[in-house]
């Protein structure tokens, strides 16, 4: 079953997709619309190529670290009449490239904001993350990118502090990198310093795809080796509950109610 295709417009039009956490069963049907329409792919290298489009579909895989250019050189091939899906893993809005892409137009050619720009949402990985693990996200919680390439090590620490203290649950995008192998370990540390070693951490990589991995720790033996870019660091906080099963892994899930301090 697919969606049905999005409208046609009579301006220059540029779609942003999500493609999902990559099981081919997570991608929305309005995603697959958008992208059966495409003339050309932009992204990331692997994002591109696990795209499905139509077989004439010109297909622009570039590296991880050139967003702004990805966006400026799609925003280029839409304005001159192509049917530009820019791809990105989970939902194109959470780290990814439709920020991108509007800091483009804010800073491009006036003529760009005569660009019909669609954002076709996605199932962000914190959502797939959860629902495998059971209702991490039952309460208040928010999620952060541990990467210092576009903000301050200092601000990604006082973040951690701020809403630890608040009492958030929190999901970590980009926790290690082989440029930052440091970065998960110091944010545990920070955290440490706020929350009890009890409050239960998961690490999430790769859900839905063949390379699944969930393990479970508490926040005082978690071990940031076991972790690289394609997981998603989840910290619960004191009112996130484990629930032991006879067969199979726990339950993680956090508590609804907050009591009156």
């Amino acid at each position: 079953m697919t969606d049905t295709p999005p409208s046609p417009s009579p301006l220059p039009c540029l779609y942003i997709v999500g493609l999902g956490p990559g099981a081919a069963n997570q991608i929305t049907p309005q995603a697959t619309a958008a992208l059966a329409q495409a003339t050309d792919l932009i992204g990331y290298g692997p994002y591109v190529a696990r795209a499905v489009a139509g077989p004439d579909v010109v297909r622009h895989a570039t590296d991880n670290r050139v967003e702004l250019e990805r966006a400026r050189h799609a925003l280029e091939l839409a304005q001159a009449g192509r049917r530009v899906a820019v791809v990105s893993g989970g939902d194109a809005g959470v780290f990814a490239m439709a920020s991108a892409v509007f800091e483009a137009i804010d800073h491009g050619p006036v003529a760009w904001r005569d660009i019909d720009v669609r954002v076709i949402p996605g199932v962000s990985a914190v959502l797939a993350a959860a629902a495998r693990l059971g209702a991490p996200l039952g309460g208040d919680f928010c999620v952060m990118s541990l990467s210092d390439n576009l903000k301050p090590r200092a601000v990604v620490h006082d973040r951690l502090r701020a809403a630890a203290g608040a009492g958030f649950v929190i999901a970590l995008y980009n926790p290690r990198s082989k440029a930052r192998p440091g970065q998960l370990a110091e944010a545990f540390d920070v955290l440490r310093a706020v929350l009890p070693g009890t409050v239960p951490v998961a690490f999430a990589r790769a859900i839905g795809r063949p390379d699944e991995r969930v393990i479970l720790h508490d926040l005082t033996h978690a071990d940031p080796e076991q972790v690289d870019m394609s997981t998603l660091v989840l910290i619960g906080c004191e009112r996130t509950h484990l629930i032991d099963r006879p067969h199979g892994q726990p339950w993680l899930y956090t508590s609804r109610r907050v009591d009156p301090s």
